[in-house]
Order: C-alpha cells, then sequence, then structure tokens
C-alpha cells in the first residue's frame, strides 16, 4: 500500500460516493488506474463496505449506550459472542483489557427499550453482569481519521 492507496482510502472515507473521476483527479491518476487500485483495496479486504450516514434518531433509534460485559469465569466466549452478535440492538462490539471483557455500543428507540436489551444481555448464559453508560448526546462519531495518506 502506497500513498496515493491511503489518499483514495482518506477521501473514501470522507465520502463514500465519489466517483472514480473525482477521484482520480485528486490524486493524479486516471480514472480507470483509480478504479482498479480501489479494486485491489476491497478484494485485499482493506475496504470492507461502504455505508450511509443516518440520523439514528430519524430512523427511531435515539437513545445510545455503552454496555460493558463482565463474563463468568467459566462461560464459552464464542457462545457469549454468538448471543451478542444475534442482538439486532448492538452497533458495535470490543473485546477489552480490564475488567469487562467486552463493551458494547447499543441503540434503541426508547430507555425501556435499553432496559428489555439489558434484560436479556444479563440473561444470556456466560454474562456474570453489566455496566452501562447513556449517551446524553452525540457530539461526533466515526470521523476519519486526518492525514492517513
Amino acid at each position: 500500500m502506497d500513498s496515493i492507496d491511503l489518499r483514495l482510502i482518506d477521501l473514501l472515507r470522507e465520502n463514500a460516493r465519489s466517483s472514480y473521476a473525482e477521484l482520480a483527479r485528486k490524486v493524479g491518476l486516471s480514472a480507470p488506474a483509480v478504479h482498479e487500485r480501489v479494486g485491489k483495496l476491497e478484494a485485499a479486504g482493506t475496504i470492507r463496505g461502504y455505508r450511509a450516514d443516518v440520523d439514528h434518531e430519524a430512523v427511531g433509534l435515539g437513545v445510545t449506550a455503552l454496555i460493558g460485559i463482565v463474563e463468568d469465569s467459566g462461560a464459552d466466549t464464542d457462545d457469549v459472542l454468538a448471543a451478542v452478535r444475534a442482538m439486532p440492538e448492538v452497533e458495535s462490539c470490543y473485546f477489552m483489557a480490564g475488567v469487562e471483557s467486552y463493551q458494547l455500543i447499543v441503540r434503541v428507540g426508547t430507555i425501556a427499550e435499553l432496559e428489555q436489551l439489558i434484560v436479556r444481555i444479563n440473561r444470556t448464559p456466560g454474562v456474570a453482569s453489566t455496566r452501562t453508560a447513556i449517551a446524553l448526546s452525540t457530539k461526533w462519531e466515526n470521523r476519519p481519521q486526518p492525514g492517513v495518506a
């Protein structure tokens, strides 16, 4: 991966709908050359997908929470992860160092739905306890890293 690939990644993170012609102008290559480079980045798994940046409140998911999971000492990690993965409210799951094994980012429509989700997580075999923090507002998220290239 060279500096042009890194620049293309940076540009696509800013606007994934950019045309190959527009990207080509910004990196000084032809559109077919950019198309080939982006295709290679996709095939290598460096670019994993393209997503819409959605206003979560507008689609009924106005409550964001971070839920830390502490596993039982005898828990089957694969079973816990499979159970969490099956919960559509869970947007992200991070394996953590420290007391909590996992940190989840979840989105739901109401506090009542969050309560139901927390109960479901706590009833999952292998989960010893959870700790939840509710986001009061989002200042930013999914911000592209500046100067990747």
